[in-house]
């Protein structure tokens, strides 16, 4: 494949990203504001609630502290999506970059393939002179030809295979090729961030991010999640 198809198969993938990004950029502060006005709204409800608590009746107690703690919830959910809308927004852009890798790497072979196919040298047939030959000549000839056979044989090479990291097929044989040392790991493998991934609900765990199959995981688990790691100091504790 010419270096010119890879290239216009390329901006052609590109052309919707920087629409994806603003979007998501723009959903991004969307759910910031939101939870910033709610934040605003329980410093307020909590604040009335502290300076009249003590006229309150039990229900009326009861009551507000019920919807600020509503209000607690839903700062936390729109955090959560904001979150995850980030992770999808980083994916996004992951990609494009290991698709770029993958067809630079698919390129380079092609090119070392097509190298090698033109350095192989094509044997030609000497060419015997008219006339009649005499016996012990055509045995001589006969065996002058068979060792000229052997060693081209010997001398060509035979062009190397494309390796799977070449084929471009599947998301783990895209993660065996070489990243950027300085780009973040996650999980308990500790690779770079890719497909789905999950946050523990323990702030302090040390590793934080995990990716779905590395913890036998499909989709997201309704409610709070912990890592196996924390789940097994909780149950100590």
């Amino acid at each position: 494949m010419a270096a010119a198809v890879y290239l216009e198969q390329h901006l052609d993938s590109l052309e919707a990203l920087p629409l994806e990004l603003q979007r998501n950029f723009n959903l991004m502060c969307d759910l910031d504001k939101r939870s910033q006005d709610t934040m605003i709204e329980i410093d307020k409800q909590a604040d009335s609630y502290l300076a009249t608590v003590k006229n309150l009746s039990q229900s009326e107690r009861q009551r507000r502290y019920t919807q600020i703690s509503k209000l607690f919830e839903r700062s936390s959910e729109y955090g959560d999506d904001k979150v995850t809308l980030a992770m999808q927004t980083y994916e996004m852009v992951d990609k494009h970059i290991r698709k770029l890798d993958n067809d630079l790497a698919r390129f380079e072979a092609e090119l070392k393939e097509k190298s090698l196919t033109i350095e192989t040298p094509t044997p030609r047939p000497d060419k015997g002179k008219r006339g009649r030959k005499r016996k012990g000549d055509e045995e001589d000839n006969s065996k002058g030809q068979k060792r000229k056979k052997k060693d081209i044989k010997e001398n060509i090479q035979e062009p190397e295979t494309l390796t799977p990291e070449f084929s471009g097929g599947h998301p783990s044989d895209v993660l065996d090729m070489p990243v950027d040392p300085n780009e973040p790991t996650y999980c308990i493998c500790h690779q770079v961030s890719y497909g789905e991934m999950i946050g523990c609900d323990n702030n302090d765990c040390p590793i934080e991010w995990f990716h779905f199959p590395c913890v036998n995981l499909t989709s997201k688990p309704k409610g709070k999640w912990f890592c196996p790691r924390c789940t097994g100091e909780r149950k100590k504790k």
